[in-house]
């Protein structure tokens, strides 16, 4: 059926189909629909708008509720290097450490979009599939917006149903047992556990979805990069606590 034949108001149905709102919402409800209009119209530009706002306020909201210069000043504290710092070099790295934490959080944003965005494209090209780099950046910021919106809402009902003063910056997403252990645990093993995490599966699952439909991948391929790129970054996580004592 042409346009002149198609019945009134279909083509203002199917052009609400793709649509950026329509996209925004219906990624949450019907992620396989979202996905195959990203392959034939990939955007990513406001979901990755809302990605960096949604980080900006959780950082907002963190440094409102919690003395992060005081978290900063007991972490150097335990640190092995506490002894031969003297107050004043202390007081310089808490202030450093503030400034660092404000900006390095949200524009950890972008570069993580892109170089996500990369690493997918490299894993479809590698696998047979056909996908650009700006529908790469389609199924990176999509299949991370639920998540993200998510962990906002958990992350600040957190901070504000809690007392600030027992608040663990590292311990407030719940939705991973590494939440959970105790302040004596291993870092090690917190960062481990921390791998395990609801919203990180949630998110695994629509990535896959969308390497699936936008890259024209089978579903074992698709799957393959996600959990090979999972695996990637939880070596790094708990390389980085064996290392550096980091979660």
């Amino acid at each position: 059926m042409s346009d002149a034949q198609a019945p009134p108001g279909a083509l203002e149905r199917n052009e609400a189909q793709v649509s950026t709102g329509s996209t925004l919402t219906d990624i949450f409800f019907e992620p396989g629909k979202v996905f195959e209009a990203l392959r034939a119209r990939p955007r990513f530009l406001v979901a990755g708008l809302i990605l960096l706002v949604l980080t900006c306020i959780m950082t907002l909201v963190l440094y409102m509720r919690v003395d992060m210069g005081q978290v900063i000043r007991e972490q150097m504290e335990r640190s092995p290097n506490a002894a031969q710092q003297t107050e004043a070099q202390r007081e310089i790295g808490v202030k450093m450490g503030k400034i660092i934490g404000a900006v390095v959080f949200p524009l950890s944003v972008p570069i993580t979009i892109a170089a996500g965005a990369a690493l997918y494209l490299l894993g479809v090209l590698a696998f047979g599939g056909t996908i650009n780099y700006k529908q790469s950046l389609a199924v990176w910021t999509y299949s991370s917006l639920p998540p993200a919106v998510l962990a906002a809402v958990i992350w600040i009902a957190v901070l504000f149903l809690k007392s600030p003063d027992t608040v663990d910056p590292q311990r407030l997403m719940v939705t991973n047992p590494g939440a959970f252990m105790g302040e004596e645990a291993s870092r090690i093993l917190v960062a481990f556990l921390s791998q395990f995490d609801l919203l990180r599966f949630y998110g695994m699952f629509l990535a896959a979805l969308g390497l699936r439909k936008v890259g024209k991948l089978s579903s074992g391929a698709a799957w393959t990069i996600v959990i090979g790129l999972w695996v990637l970054g939880a070596v790094f996580r708990v390389g980085s606590a064996a290392l550096f004592g980091a979660r």
